[in-house]
């Protein structure tokens, strides 16, 4: 049996920071959990305005203050959101204000490189799939647009009735290295699905976008390693 983790999950704490930043009581935790949740879902799947979902939002932040609730949107198209002279962005604001009743800061930040955010190619993915197009070709022409972007490595794994197949299967495509157990290397993660008419199909994209620059004993050992022969010690 495979045994695979999540590399976000694995890497979280140790690498890279939380999605949620914020403490609380143990009576207030779970219902806080509940206002983040609610927070990224409104935002993803917002129940009037289909342009969120084109604006291509790779992860949602949230930090929390005594005073307000500080969301960050990281979006590769952040004029669909803002809209003109800002003014979707405050409509956003104050929606998200009567949905969970606190004062809320949104801020957008936009990604220079979508082609490397293993969210954003998932679900580029995911509606190509949904149009119908070939699965091997599209997962092909994905490969190939991400490592030109300067990624380090790619693996692309659709499951489930492929190409319309009565039974549901697997196949994966990788291109360059995906070291997915060494801690210093920073994979991407994403996962999504494509509702197609035969059924949904899964989406999981790994990205390799290289290693995390920061201050790290391994590269020091690494130089400074000593010889395999050792040298030869004089008795007085």
């Amino acid at each position: 049996m495979g045994q695979k983790v999540n590399p976000i999950g694995f890497r979280t704490g140790v690498m890279q920071g939380w999605k949620s930043r914020w403490y609380a009581s143990k009576q207030d935790f779970a219902g806080l959990l509940l206002e983040d949740y609610k927070l990224r879902n409104f935002i993803k799947n917002h129940p009037h305005k289909t342009q969120y979902r084109q604006a291509g939002v790779d992860r949602i932040e949230i930090e929390r203050t005594r005073d307000e609730v500080k969301v960050v949107l990281y979006v590769a198209r952040p004029g669909l959101i803002i809209g003109k002279r800002g003014q979707e962005i405050d409509i956003l604001q104050n929606e998200l204000q009567s949905l969970i009743g606190r004062r809320v800061n949104l801020k957008i930040e936009e990604i220079s490189r979508p082609e490397l955010q293993a969210q954003l190619v998932a679900e580029e993915v995911a509606a190509q799939l949904s149009k119908r197009a070939s699965f091997r070709r599209t997962m092909k022409r994905t490969l190939e647009q991400t490592m030109e972007a300067g990624a380090k490595g790619i693996k692309i794994q659709l499951s489930g009735r492929l190409g319309g197949a009565e039974m549901a299967r697997r196949e994966k495509q990788i291109a360059g290295s995906i070291p997915l157990s060494t801690l210093r290397a920073k994979i991407d993660y994403g996962f999504t699905e494509a509702k197609t008419a035969q059924g949904n199909i899964g989406v999981q994209v790994w990205i390799n976008q290289g290693m995390y620059q920061g201050d790290s004993d391994g590269v020091d050992a690494e130089a400074s390693q000593a010889p395999k022969v050792p040298k030869r010690t004089y008795k007085r």
